[in-house]
């Protein structure tokens, strides 16, 4: 059974960090490509970052510059380290894994993230 659990939301002041994780199980991590998405109310949900298995990035120009995807394959952990947050930058997180090419992706349950003095 495949499970992504994600952390490490929670609530901070505009200007503060977070640093959400993910860590999957039940898939063979490595080869996946690996994101972060978010939807805020009232939204649809977009894309923020993703890392692919050779560990290239790619970002929102919203996050650009704020916020760093890392990968662990040896905890088959994803990380999204967020800096400067902004209010805009509320939303739930999710955390999605895809096989490129293939029919096999999975999304964890979400974790909220509020940016709020």
């Amino acid at each position: 059974q495949v499970q992504l659990v994600e952390s490490g939301g929670g609530l901070v002041q505009p200007g503060g960090s977070l640093r959400l994780s993910c860590a999957a199980s039940g898939i063979l991590f490595s080869i996946y490509r690996m994101s972060w998405y978010r939807q805020a109310p009232g939204k649809q949900r977009e894309l923020v970052a993703s890392i692919g298995h050779g560990y290239i990035t790619n970002y929102a120009d919203s996050v650009k510059g704020r916020f760093i995807i890392s990968r662990d394959n040896a905890k088959d952990t994803v990380y999204l380290q967020m800096n400067s947050l902004k209010a805009e930058d509320t939303a739930v997180y999710y955390c999605h894994a895809d096989w490129s090419g293939t029919k096999y992706e999975y999304w964890g349950q979400g974790t909220q993230v509020t940016v709020s003095s």
